[in-house]
């Protein structure tokens, strides 16, 4: 599931900086690694198992936020005949880590990498995610090179994925490369890469496929106090997300093909859901026609918009129910992942998310024909629990951190009133409820008599405490 994250556009002011500290410790967030964790990783980055293919001849990029050093993904795109040629390079963290060893057990320990505004808890050691392992500039590293072949219109005619050693050619970050395309100076690589985004992004919605371009959450001062602004994602963030999500579902096609494999699905929404979210639409003054499908819906949201950005971070409960379906020898009953309307896997992404180890590790087999290793088909059972067991601890935390912002800048307006509607009532007690409110991206519990589901209404600021990450109204 997408998640929703909030930065700080200047330090984290101090009356959150204890908070963080406390919600690590509640949630038990990992701190510093052991250190013969460490020691292992130091050794690791200087004793990789590299690939005999070379292919530093392809000029690779990776595109990332300027500060990222755990860089997991690198791109090459070239036009074939009417068609397209994607390479993706995506580190390979098995040419460090063996199963069992320190790095290894450690990792399964933690499942993902966790972000907060004043730090970032890695998967792996920052020895090999941000050195040895990393698709850093300049460097030759062993990498899982996956070639998808396109059509015209942007759809999979063939699949390839093999180890091999790349070399990226530059560190770009998102804003530097669309001012490129947008100036018309961009590499003929990044051109295809905003011709064949577009292509995907048709394919997506032709099939009634959802992506959200979620938006970040930034806090801004001002002479009038705190406030909370959106930060729309830029067009080449969506394409490049496109390229992932290809892979992605590239990796599902030999898996499902290979009859083994570890899928990320989910189940269709239910029409509850709809209904909330109608009526977060509705507080945040948004038409949704009952004819509009999600996919129609969410695609006609502009994230540069406030109002449609908080409409999308909202729409992230569409992701919610999303698991790992790990199979060996059949495939699963419900393989596909319904807001996508496709089969999907995680493969680009190894670095900072456990699966996508044991997922590559099975498409480089299935690729060249080989038996899936032994150390994969052992393990891979467990995978799914160890990675949704991370995911509900990653949301936790992030939504903690979400909820303090919210009280925060709330926390000095005790009594005063504001607009909102009212987007879900609890089933046992009309009474309690959750209002969205109209002006501010903040969501919060409500009380009052017989709570009017979906309406407009106004609501008082009862409770706004950031170390308990609480707002709550009444109504008014």
């Amino acid at each position: 599931m997408p998640l929703q994250r909030v930065r700080f556009a200047e330090d984290v002011p101090e009356v959150f900086r204890a908070s963080l500290q406390d919600i690590r410790r509640e949630q038990e967030v990992p701190a510093e690694f052991p250190p013969e964790v460490t020691a292992a990783a130091v050794a690791a980055a200087q004793n990789a198992r590299l690939p005999e293919l070379d292919r530093t001849d392809l000029e690779f990029v990776t595109i990332d936020p300027p500060d990222s050093m755990d860089l997991d993904q690198a791109l090459h795109i070239e036009r074939t005949g009417d068609g397209f040629t994607v390479h993706y390079a995506i580190a390979d963290v098995a040419a460090f880590v063996q199963a069992g060893d320190p790095i290894d057990t450690e990792a399964r320990r933690r499942g993902e990498t966790l972000y907060a505004p004043d730090k970032r808890t890695p998967l792996h050691p920052p020895e090999l995610s941000e050195g040895a392992a990393s698709l850093l500039p300049d460097q030759v590293r062993p990498a899982l090179l996956w070639t998808v072949a396109l059509d015209a219109a942007g759809q999979i005619t063939g699949v390839t994925c093999e180890r091999a050693l790349v070399k990226s050619r530059a560190k770009l970050n998102y804003a530097g490369v669309q001012q490129d395309l947008d100036a018309g100076t961009a590499s003929e690589s990044l051109q295809l890469l905003r011709e064949v985004g577009k292509l995907r992004e048709q394919c997506e919605l032709e099939r009634g496929g959802v992506n959200l371009p979620i938006p970040d959450q930034e806090v801004v001062t001002s002479d009038s106090g705190w406030g909370l602004e959106f930060r729309a994602p830029l067009p080449v963030e969506g394409w490049n997300a496109q390229i992932s999500l290809l892979t992605g579902m590239a990796a599902a096609q030999l898996m499902m093909k290979g009859k083994i494999g570890i899928l990320r699905t989910l189940p269709e929404s239910h029409d509850d859901l709809r209904r909330k979210l109608g009526n977060t639409a509705k507080a945040l003054g948004i038409e949704w026609p009952d004819s509009l499908s999600y996919a129609e819906f969410i695609h006609g949201l502009d994230p540069k918009v406030p109002a449609h950005a908080a409409m999308l971070a909202a729409c992230t409960v569409l992701f919610r129910g999303a698991g790992y379906s790990a199979f060996d020898g059949s495939v699963p009953e419900n393989p596909q992942h319904a807001a996508m309307k496709a089969e999907y896997a995680h493969v680009t992404a190894p670095l900072r998310r456990l699966v996508d180890r044991w997922a590559g590790e099975i498409c480089v087999a299935l690729s060249a024909g080989a038996e899936v290793p032994a150390w994969v088909r052992e393990s891979m059972e467990e995978i799914p629990k160890i990675m949704d067991d991370a995911d509900r601890r990653a949301h936790a935390y992030e939504r903690s951190i979400v909820s303090m912002v919210e009280a925060g800048l709330v926390a000095d307006q005790i009594g005063a009133v504001f607009d909102g509607v009212i987007t879900d009532v609890d089933d046992k007690d009309d009474n309690r409820g959750i209002v969205a409110l109209t002006k501010l991206a903040i969501e919060g519990r409500v009380t009052g008599t017989a709570l009017p589901l979906g309406q407009q209404t106004r609501v008082k600021l009862v409770e706004a405490d950031i170390a308990k990450r609480t707002v709550a109204f009444e109504l008014a």
